[in-house]
């Protein structure tokens, strides 16, 4: 009975995926009529329609939507299986669905996934850019990188510590020399802020340290400035528009180009941590033990602090 129920799922999957039968076809190496005869005999198995056909179009119906969440999984778990059973653990294979932040994600981590995708043609990764919390289980993710995380970590999450931000205050040449230099923290209470505002309206707290030894105390600032986005933090210190507080990652280039210089040197400090995370059910499967390699490689920063649970 098992193998019958699973019969038309690939052509379904397949079709789903690419949007049309002739694509699924080409995918799957069969002809167009051999998948469109697979989905019809599916959806009359199921006694639903799965896809809402036109002649220039195919999307899943709403029944087609939650069959095919079901299915996908199914395929990727013995896509999962046969990676493990066969001589393939090599050859990294199948969907790797990666979760990155938004501005360190594009900068940092987004290049080093790249570069190893195009080495390895059978890999499909799927790469999505968020800063808030994900649950890797229940979303299916298999590995999460992220700035800033949780204080206890569940059993059946492996993690490793790669190291700390380094956070300073900077601005731009040409606003200090319109207003000035920045001698002291309490200085900067009297300038332009830019700040980041999270879409809920909350504004992120700067780090004040008044000597180098100083561990600091956070206070919100009420910035004149406040945007949404890391990258538009540094474009509008960049553009003269005030001073920031941001981790060197984010305005690496700014700095190095001397777009945006760092003030108050001995202000600066340690930042949230930079983590990598994944599923240690799946850590053996040569797609997520060689890309979190790569990572580990990687992102590892200076401060030396990295270490694996």
């Amino acid at each position: 009975m098992l193998p019958e129920r699973l019969k038309g799922i690939d052509a379904f999957v397949a079709a789903a995926d690419s949007g049309s039968f002739t694509a699924a076809a080409s995918r799957l190496k069969i002809t167009n009529s051999a998948v469109g005869k697979a989905v019809a005999r599916l959806e009359q198995r199921l006694g639903t329609r799965l896809f809402a056909r036109t002649t220039r179009s195919l999307s899943l119906t709403d029944a087609g939507v939650a069959y095919y969440r079901t299915c996908a999984k199914i395929l990727a778990d013995l896509e999962d299986a046969e990676a493990i059973l066969t001589a393939e653990r090599l050859e990294p294979a199948g969907r790797l669905r990666i979760d990155v932040p938004v501005s360190y994600g594009r900068l940092h981590v987004l290049p080093h996934l790249l570069r190893f995708a195009n080495e390895h043609p059978r890999l499909r990764p799927q790469i999505s850019f968020s800063d808030h919390f994900v649950d890797l289980i229940a979303e299916e993710i298999d590995i999460v990188v992220r700035i800033g995380g949780p204080a206890v970590w569940q059993p059946s999450l492996g993690h490793r510590l790669l190291g700390f931000e380094r956070v300073i205050f900077c601005a731009s040449p040409e606003y200090l020399k319109r207003h000035g230099p920045v001698l002291s923290v309490a200085d900067l209470k009297q300038r332009d802020c830019i700040v980041y505002k999270k879409a809920g309206g909350t504004a992120t707290s700067w780090m004040f340290k008044e000597t180098e030894n100083d561990p600091g105390v956070r206070h919100v600032v009420d910035g004149r400035i406040a945007v949404g986005s890391g990258d538009a933090e540094v474009a509008a210190v960049a553009a003269g528009c005030g001073v920031a507080q941001l981790p060197t990652w984010l305005a690496r280039h700014e700095l190095e180009s001397g777009t945006i210089v760092e003030i108050l040197p001995e202000a600066s400090t340690v930042g949230l941590p930079i983590s990598v995370m994944w599923q240690r059910s799946k850590q053996e499967l040569p797609k997520v033990s060689m890309v979190l390699e790569v990572l580990f490689r990687t992102l590892t920063t200076d401060s030396d602090q990295s270490r694996e649970r």
